[in-house]
């Protein structure tokens, strides 16, 4: 089934509100700022948190420890400082693969549910984001700054969108480019939807930015918008099709050495619960289902938010144990959906120094009771949280 313009036009003026793409499914309960006070234990010598069964990428190992020191994932527990996790289980810290940044409370909240490492799918000004970096003990964030729209695309008509995110045409690419790389953008955001940037536009954005360095984020929600993406050579996909499921041989493309894809289906089930003729999510899940068989890359990712205008927000944080378990519905297992929320997304943006418990890698961790192997749902029954070495604990 596919999406009238005149379906798609309100989709997208609905969207638009943000000025930072598309927003998610209802808002859920998320803890107050008062409610998420930071307590940094500091440094005091090494921490060792013994008796965690740790999950390793496959399973979860038998009780053992895992040693905290100056940040990072150590060795010796000589002179440590011990904590008894009690046959727990201790996670990687969970990275959220699409989010779009408010304030200092954003990262409080990430932090409160374990996630430790936020990418930004697009806001600005890029002073507000940088005041957002380097937050000891709360959520680290990497940011695509301002994305790159059409001429009179919705985006482009929000008096705070800055004028030199517009591309005319392909001539412009490296000038936008490299006013994101001036900016210090980790990485180029394109919006691809129709009506948008021409494909040739598209295509020369993707060779400016991987001549910088950077790795370009598509944002598409159809079946043709997916396609244009691929074309251009994105290196990841941001959402899934709600006219209609991937077809088996557009999700082969995907993993012969295509892009990523980053689902958000937290989004997609928010914006097809609202009625709109030709949103349907079983058209998502079904994409997602036609990835996993293919053996696309899949990464969760959530696209919260909170924004004026946005009809439907995730909530920061809990929305990404919602994600894990839709993920679950969609076909992939436990143990992938564990890794498409850690080490695969630690892989995709190049963070090298996260997504496993590894010793070097910094220590983000994620204490919780149950097996989510056995059950996804056991991720929300947190019972610490380390971001750096750090620890966070929600105030009471």
């Amino acid at each position: 089934m596919c999406i009238n313009d005149g379906n798609r036009r309100a989709f997208l003026k609905t969207a638009a509100a943000a000025g930072i793409g598309v927003a998610g499914v209802q808002a859920l309960a998320a803890p107050t700022t008062a409610q998420a006070r930071e307590r940094a234990i500091g440094f005091d010598g090494n921490v060792a948190l013994t008796n965690a069964r740790v999950f390793d990428g496959n399973g979860l190992t038998a009780p053992r420890t895992v040693v905290i020191d100056n940040g990072r994932i150590g060795v010796s527990t000589f002179g440590a400082r011990k904590v008894d996790c009690g046959g727990a289980v201790l996670l990687p810290g969970l990275i959220d693969a699409h989010l779009h940044l408010k304030d200092l409370s954003t990262l409080q909240q990430l932090t409160a549910y374990g996630v430790t490492t936020g990418l930004d799918m697009a806001s600005f000004p890029p002073s507000a984001v940088d005041a957002l970096r380097h937050r000891p003990g709360l959520t680290d964030i990497r940011s695509a700054g301002t994305p790159a729209v059409a001429p009179g695309s919705p985006q482009s008509q929000l008096p705070t969108f800055p004028a030199d995110g517009v591309v005319t045409g392909p001539e412009q690419a490296p000038r936008f480019v490299r006013a994101r790389v001036a900016e210090k953008s980790d990485y180029i955001k394109i919006i691809v939807e129709e009506p948008g940037l021409a494909p040739e536009t598209v295509k020369a954005l993707v060779k400016a930015a991987h001549s910088a360095g950077k790795l370009v984020m598509a944002h598409a929600t159809s079946g043709v918008t997916v396609e244009r993406a691929l074309a251009a050579g994105v290196d990841m996909i941001h959402h899934v099709p709600l006219d209609s499921p991937l077809p088996p041989a557009v999700a082969a493309r995907y993993a012969a050495g295509g892009p990523v894809a980053v689902p958000t289906l937290t989004m997609m089930e928010g914006f097809a619960a609202l009625g709109i003729p030709g949103f349907d999510y079983a058209a998502a899940e079904g994409s997602v289902t036609a990835l996993r068989h293919a053996g696309a890359r899949i990464l969760a990712g959530t696209d919260s938010n909170s924004t004026p205008g946005i009809p439907v927000q995730p909530a920061y944080g809990v929305s990404m144990h919602h994600e894990l378990e839709l993920l679950v519905r969609a076909g992939l297992t436990t143990r992938e959906v564990l890794n498409s929320a850690t080490s695969l997304p630690a892989q995709a943006f190049g963070l090298r120094d996260r997504g496993a418990i590894r010793v070097g890698y910094r220590a983000d961790l994620l204490l919780i009771d149950g097996d989510p192997l056995a059950d996804i749902r056991a991720t929300r029954n947190i019972k610490r949280v380390w971001v750096g070495g750090i620890e966070y604990s929600p105030g009471t």
